[in-house]
């Protein structure tokens, strides 16, 4: 069995820590180095209820895209949830890696995920990673589908083929408009709609967009109408843990290391239910 020192290299390798936003918290954030690895957990969020899977498991290492700790903290004290999760990390012998912002702009990627859960061909990213030579790295994807589909079409196969949620798929824009190439990003998006408008797409597949910046986009129509198609965040970031354990799997085929990967599908975004208001557009 590898150590947690050469999964950890490897894994860095796939998504260098260096790549990451000047802002972000990534890496190893609990484990000995020279622990035995034997199996392997992927998820979005490092919460409770995906620790205590990994126990459950047996894991010995899990693997999150969102970070435990974004910010400093004075104290993991087991009364507080991110202490809790510590010690029963800790507890249980279970390291913890977090690969962020450096997984959103990898080559492949989180929008790699997304699109490839969307059925669509990746043309080139949405920002480029301008110290990528190749053009290959970067910031979400700009995307063609195999043949026209509606607003409403693309958004009821988003809806089908992402994990469900409470969220669903909200869409702004008009339901019957023609969409032939589409911008996606996995995760929070709207700070990217200078992007999206000099893309020309017809379509942006993202999370958490907000009421101002929407509607703002929306009333620009200095270049083309655009529709906007807002997931749940956990559910745009879910199938980038899919392609995640598919590369680790391969590397450890590779190296004979014999590992056993997973992929959680314990439903974490935060959002629960939905009552759609009487009367609402469908």
């Amino acid at each position: 069995m590898p150590r947690l020192s050469e999964v950890i290299a490897a894994l860095e390798n796939l998504w260098p820590a260096a790549r990451a936003e000047s802002w972000d918290a990534v890496g190893t954030v609990a484990g000995d180095p020279d622990q035995e690895i034997s199996r392997v957990l992927f998820a979005v969020d490092p919460v409770q209820e995906i620790v205590d899977e990994a126990v459950r498991l047996g894991a010995d290492l899990l693997v999150t895209h969102h970070p435990l700790y974004l910010r400093g903290t004075t104290t993991v004290a087991a009364h507080t949830f991110k202490g809790r999760v510590v010690h029963t990390l800790i507890k249980h012998d279970i390291a913890l890696h977090v690969a962020h912002t450096n997984a959103d702009t990898a080559d492949p990627g989180v929008s790699d995920a997304l699109a490839g859960a969307l059925g669509l061909r990746v043309v080139r990213p949405l920002v480029p990673d301008p110290t990528d030579p190749e053009g290959r790295r970067g910031l979400g994807r700009v995307c063609e589908l195999d043949h026209p589909v509606t607003v409403g079409e693309l958004a009821a196969r988003a809806a089908v083929r992402l994990p469900a949620t409470a969220h669903g798929i909200r869409v702004a824009g008009d339901p019957d408009a023609t969409v032939r190439t589409v911008a996606v990003s996995g995760g929070s998006g709207d700070s990217l709609f200078d992007h999206v408008r000099a893309a020309g797409v017809d379509a942006f597949l993202t999370a958490d967009l907000r009421h101002h910046p929407a509607s703002e986009f929306l009333a620009d129509r200095a270049h083309r109408p655009l529709a906007l198609l807002d997931a749940a965040h956990w559910a745009t970031e879910w199938p980038w843990c899919e392609l995640a354990a598919t590369q680790l799997d391969e590397i450890s085929d590779r190296h004979g290391w014999d590992l056993r990967v997973h992929v959680s599908r314990t439903v974490t975004d935060p959002w629960t239910s939905h009552s759609p208001s009487p009367g609402a557009p469908n």
